[in-house]
């Protein structure tokens, strides 16, 4: 038997103040993203922004459905967006944030598993770390440089890929 450990790596910020004026920007157009969360049910609003190498943002929302779970997060309805549209575009940072008004949201909230495989594919695809910031509007933000340090054993599966 062998007994490994993971490290993980990531910043903190006490707010938005402390980024480097592109992240804190990059945060900004996240939180502008919530304006199209459609969210009746959860009443529970997630927003992204996503930044490509070529510096063009895209803006992604969580969108419900009543028929659950038919909905999509934030992160994935931008990533297949940009997939989409893009298909060869190279994300650089995350941006993602959220908002209620049912309660007061204190810390910075992650993304969900299904969100982070997604995330991973795209580094894999891409073959570079994208950053990803957990801006919590009230406070604290968390910024990791690539997603293995969310999702250390993170699905991959080559031989799955076509061989071209």
């Amino acid at each position: 038997m062998n007994v490994l450990d993971f490290k993980i790596t990531y910043e903190t910020y006490g707010d938005i103040n402390e980024l480097s004026l592109e992240d804190k920007l990059l945060c900004i157009r996240a939180e502008e993203a919530l304006s199209t969360s459609y969210s009746p049910y959860s009443k529970f609003k997630v927003g992204t922004a996503i930044k490509l190498a070529d510096g063009e943002i895209v803006l992604g929302s969580n969108q419900e459905n009543v028929a659950y779970p038919s909905g999509l997060c934030a992160e994935r309805v931008a990533l297949f967006a940009i997939g989409a549209s893009k298909p060869n575009a190279v994300v650089s940072t995350m941006a993602i944030t959220a908002f209620t008004e049912n309660f007061d949201i204190k810390n910075p909230v992650t993304s969900c598993g299904a969100c982070l495989q997604v995330m991973a594919e795209f580094e894999q695809k891409q073959r570079s770390p994208i950053a990803v910031i957990f801006y919590c509007l009230s406070g604290q933000i968390i910024k990791v440089h690539g997603i293995k340090s969310l999702l250390p054993f993170v699905f991959v599966e080559d031989r799955l890929a076509s061989k071209a």
